[in-house]
C-alpha cells in the first residue's frame, strides 16, 4: 500500500539546512495498522505530511497504492488525497461555522458527487460513529470526544483506501482515547489501511507494528502477532 525508498526531506533557510527525514524507507502492507513513534522533532509529522501528499521531498521514491506519486504536480496529488487518502487531526480541523452534516459534507463537494450520494455517504458515516442524532450541532456544541468522532466520520465518507491518522487522542482524556483507539481498530478491520502517529504507548500497544522515526530515520518493530485483514473497504463498510 506504502513504500518509501531512501526518501530525504531538507528545509533550507538562508543560513540553516534542516535534515527532516534522511534516506527514510519503509513499507505499510494492504490493511495494515501501523503506529509511528518518535520524540518530538524526530520527523514523524513530516513522514505523514509526505505521506499524505500534503508535502513533496527532495530524495527517493515514494509508492503509493501501486502508483509512483514521487514526482507529481500538485493537482495530481490533490486529486489522489481526495480519492484514496483519509485524515484525522489531533486538532479535529472542523469547520467551527459550519454544522457537523455541513462539515463532513465538505470534502464530498470537491468529488463532484450528487447530493444524494453526498447525503448517503454523510449519514451512513455520522450512524458508523453514531453521531447521526447531531447533524444540525456545531463544533462548539461538542465534547472533544464528539469532534474528533465528526473528524473520523468525514474521513470515513469518501471511503479511503488509507487513513492517516496525527496524534488522533491527544486532545482528548483517557477514556475519550480509548473509545476512539476502538473506532479505529474497528475501522481497520473492515480493511481500511491505517498510518496513526502516536506519542501514547497504550495506543502503539494495540496496532500490528510499530514503525519508530528517531533523526529522520526509521526502525521498524512487529508488535503483536494478529494479521492485517484483506478484504478491501467498502461504502456498505462505512455504513
Amino acid at each position: 500500500m506504502l513504500k518509501m525508498e531512501g526518501v530525504q526531506k531538507i528545509y533550507r533557510t538562508d543560513l540553516v539546512q534542516t535534515h527532516a527525514l534522511r534516506s527514510l524507507s519503509l513499507q505499510v502492507a494492504e490493511g495494515e495498522f501501523v503506529a509511528v513513534t518518535g520524540p518530538s522533532g524526530s520527523g514523524k509529522t513530516t513522514f505523514l505530511n509526505i505521506a499524505g501528499l500534503l508535502e513533496t521531498f527532495d530524495e527517493g521514491r515514494y509508492t503509493l497504492d501501486g502508483k509512483d506519486v514521487s514526482r507529481l504536480s500538485d493537482r495530481e496529488r490533490s486529486k489522489i488525497r481526495n480519492v484514496k487518502i483519509g485524515f484525522i487531526f489531533q486538532s479535529f480541523n472542523l469547520i467551527p461555522d459550519l454544522n457537523v452534516y455541513d462539515n463532513v459534507d465538505v470534502p464530498l463537494r470537491y468529488r463532484g458527487m450528487s447530493a444524494g450520494e453526498r447525503d448517503q455517504r454523510i449519514k451512513e458515516a455520522l450512524e458508523r460513529v453514531g453521531l447521526a442524532s447531531r447533524l444540525k450541532h456545531l463544533p462548539s456544541q461538542l465534547s472533544g470526544g464528539q469532534q474528533q468522532r465528526v473528524a473520523i466520520a468525514r474521513a470515513l465518507a469518501g471511503s479511503p483506501r488509507i487513513l492517516f491518522a496525527d496524534e488522533p487522542t491527544g486532545n482528548l482524556d483517557s477514556l475519550m482515547a480509548r473509545e476512539v483507539m476502538n473506532m479505529l481498530e474497528d475501522i481497520n478491520s473492515r480493511g481500511t489501511t491505517i498510518v496513526m502517529v502516536t506519542h501514547d504507548p497504550e495506543l502503539a500497544r494495540r496496532v500490528h507494528r510499530n514503525i519508530h522515526i528517531m533523526d529522520g530515520q526509521a526502525s521498524d518493530f512487529a508488535k503483536t502477532p494478529r494479521k492485517a485483514p484483506r478484504e478491501e473497504s467498502t461504502l456498505s463498510a462505512v455504513g
